[in-house]
């Protein structure tokens, strides 16, 4: 994992890095991925460094979802993944937390932007969904 001197939007945040800066607000800062994978293709980030977003402090968490949907509308794409991930597993390159803002113009099809699918885990019985969400409702 990064630490808070090395992380590279740490150093995007500070201006140490270059970028091209879309929003800024107390708390996050929303820029252009250099390796876009569609036309628009944005981060938004906490200002306050957190490897993942379970990390992040709940009142730094206030203005991510409104730059996330000014940015998604600013794309102009009426269709648009927002993805975040958690762990090297789930495919986190920088250990920052940070949301993608993925436009999916209409005509793209799978040439442009995110292409998943969504693997359904056909194995899982209704009890033991039911026992997994009794599972995570005691946690909260």
């Amino acid at each position: 994992m990064a630490s808070l001197a090395s992380c590279i939007f740490c150093k995007i945040i500070k201006g140490e890095i270059p970028s091209m800066k879309l929003l800024e607000t107390e708390s996050v800062f929303a820029f252009m991925d250099i390796g876009p994978i569609a036309k628009g293709h944005c981060l938004v980030i906490p200002k306050h460094h957190a490897a993942k977003l379970t990390d992040l402090p709940d009142d730094q968490m206030a203005d991510i979802l409104p730059t996330i949907k000014k940015l998604a509308a600013a794309t102009g794409a009426e269709n648009y993944n927002i993805l975040q991930n958690n762990g090297r597993p789930a495919h986190q390159v920088v250990d920052h937390v940070h949301f993608h803002i993925i436009p999916k113009p209409a005509d793209a099809g799978d040439k442009e932007g995110l292409v998943i699918g969504w693997p359904t885990q056909k194995d899982l019985s209704k009890d033991d969904i039911n026992k997994i969400f009794e599972e995570m409702k005691s946690k909260l």
